[in-house]
């Protein structure tokens, strides 16, 4: 009877991104299996467990559990990273956050905000945790090359639950200090689900007096918030194959492909809590309020024009001077963000895609979407990791 592996995954349910890794682990187990798993549910709070009388094949484990131990035993092991760097000698993975934070970055610029804020996270008296550093660090570095300064504030990861109070106290009285209106990225939804808190502690409005977007794109936790959160969609699932993929090779004896496993960042998913353009330019944001609710059809320079009341001409000239390109740049990655969307949130042929945004066929989708990406439809589905 051929051996089934013993796989042990210490991973959070608690968490989208946790259960995402969890789907990915199970797909490639169910193609590339069988595999037998121990797994229980819960949050993201580590909790020993007896590693010899478990006598397992291989273990996919957060880097706050029995690393060391599991290390020191020479179990095949693959580290998904939360609250420390990078381990040596371990496939590791690790969200993408330049990424993340740069993409943030540019959504708030995109809606106009002249004034930032990032709210992090940190795991000690003078460091942060790593992710939400390197998330600052380049959401921080974007607005930097665009001309803007950014805000910081930290506080643990986390705090007791009496000093939960204080702590969204001093967020609110940080918010009220910073110039309005502020667009403001949280490390993480549940950091930008603290952050509106304290917004409604403070008597700010969201979006108007502040703008904010998390990362994760936890859909129970941005839906439920009021209003409704802006995130960072980032590809867990995808991760979690890839984590399987590499921990098969290290049972079987061979080396991975790589140390280190990348979760990408496909998209933004705006919502209402980013729903604004604030720009001193009335027609232009009718313009662009204009391209964006009507991205899933095939609009024209004029057209923009039309709805804005200006003449082509003069409309480009605003268009230049405030944001830094022409209108048809914007069309673009307005339609482009929209084909994303499905190739990412759906199972939808290119060619469906193609109907649905009004597009000739699937090559003129194809050669649309590459020039603005750089790849093909199906190629950014692939990194993606849809199938």
């Amino acid at each position: 009877m051929p051996h089934i592996p013993k796989v042990i995954l210490l991973l959070e349910s608690s968490r989208a991104s946790g259960r995402n890794l969890l789907r990915g682990i199970a797909e490639y187990a169910r193609h590339h299996g069988p595999w037998s798993f121990f797994w229980e549910p819960r949050g993201l709070e580590a909790a020993r467990i007896d590693l010899k009388h478990l006598d397992a094949d291989g273990i996919i484990l957060r880097d706050m559990e029995q690393v060391e131990e599991v290390a020191a035993r020479g179990i095949p092991t693959v580290v998904v990273g939360h609250s420390r760097p990078e381990i040596p000698g371990l496939v590791n993975v690790i969200t993408d956050s330049p990424v993340i934070g740069r993409m943030a970055a540019e959504h708030l610029l995109d809606c106009g905000f002249r004034h930032f804020g990032y709210c992090g996270l940190v795991r000690s008296d003078i460091e942060m945790t790593p992710w939400s550093r390197q998330r600052g660090e380049w959401f921080s570095e974007r607005l930097r090359e665009a001309g803007f300064a950014t805000q910081f504030f930290l506080s643990p990861s986390k705090p007791r639950p009496r000093a939960r109070t204080k702590e969204r106290e001093a967020i609110a009285h940080w918010l009220q200090s910073l110039p309005k209106p502020v667009g403001v990225m949280a490390c993480n939804d549940d950091r930008a689900q603290h952050v509106l808190e304290a917004c409604k502690l403070a008597g700010l409005r969201v979006p108007e007096e502040v703008g904010i977007i998390g990362a994760d794109n936890d859909e129970l936790v941005c839906e439920l918030a009021d209003p409704p959160l802006s995130s960072v969609e980032i590809n867990f699932e995808r991760a979690g194959y890839e984590s399987a993929q590499a921990l098969d090779r290290l049972m079987r004896g061979s080396a991975p492909a790589g140390m280190m496993i990348p979760v990408p960042a496909t998209h933004i998913v705006a919502r209402q809590s980013t729903d604004v353009l604030f720009l001193d330019d009335p027609q232009v944001v009718r313009a662009l309020r204009f391209i964006r609710a009507h991205s899933r059809e095939s609009v024209q320079v004029n057209d923009v024009a039309g709805a804005a009341g200006l003449s082509r001409r003069v409309l480009e000239k605003r268009f230049r001077r405030l944001l830094g390109r022409p209108v048809l740049s914007e069309i673009r990655r307005m339609r482009v963000e929209q084909i994303c969307r499905l190739l990412v949130a759906t199972n939808q042929p290119v060619s469906q895609i193609a109907a649905v945004l009004g597009f000739d066929d699937v090559q003129h989708v194809a050669r649309y979407f590459h020039k603005e990406k750089g790849m093909t439809p199906l190629e950014f589905r692939k990194r993606s990791g849809r199938k």
